[in-house]
């Protein structure tokens, strides 16, 4: 088992590395993190970033430099992410293996140590 925080697929980091081109922003890092907020309290984030925090996390898959902040860390130890097409398009699908609880639209969870701040959906 790799001790990255997050695990990406090739698929997911196929598409990450499209959308950089797209973006012209190659050679950023990509920070996933996790922030206060959704119907179940937690949710996802990833974005590109050119600045990093002293207290990041750093680690590199399929070429791809990720980061993630040491709050969101332990939240996300253990994380898969993927990408999957589908007739309706494609997506980014997220199983965090610490999540106990998440809503119908797959983006806002809560775990057994961290409740977040719930929302309406």
């Amino acid at each position: 088992m790799s001790n990255d925080v997050v695990i990406l697929t090739e698929a997911a980091a196929l598409h990450i590395k499209e959308m950089m081109k797209h973006n012209e922003e190659e050679g950023a890092y990509l920070r996933v993190s996790v922030k206060g907020g959704g119907c179940s309290g937690l949710s996802y984030g990833m974005g590109f970033e050119h600045e990093l925090n002293p207290a990041d996390k750093q680690f590199e898959q399929y070429g791809i430099k990720i980061v993630v902040d040491q709050e969101s860390a332990l939240i996300l130890r253990g994380t898969k992410i993927d990408y999957k097409e589908s007739m309706m398009g494609g997506g980014f699908t997220i199983d965090n293996p610490n999540a106990i609880a998440s809503c119908g639209c797959g983006s806002s969870f809560r775990t057994a140590t961290a409740a977040g701040t719930p929302e309406e959906c």
